[in-house]
């Protein structure tokens, strides 16, 4: 029980930064598929 205190105590300190984070996540997944995509448009 001591492990999923931790876990929810530390998503509740990071609760103002999770749509930052997202957007980061986001942002990397694009440049992912475009590097991927790339050599197949030149």
């Amino acid at each position: 029980m001591t492990t999923f205190r931790e876990i929810l105590t530390t998503a509740r300190r990071a609760e103002a930064t999770i749509l930052q984070d997202a957007a980061g996540v986001a942002a990397i997944a694009v440049m992912l598929v475009v590097g991927l995509h790339l050599p197949a448009l030149i």
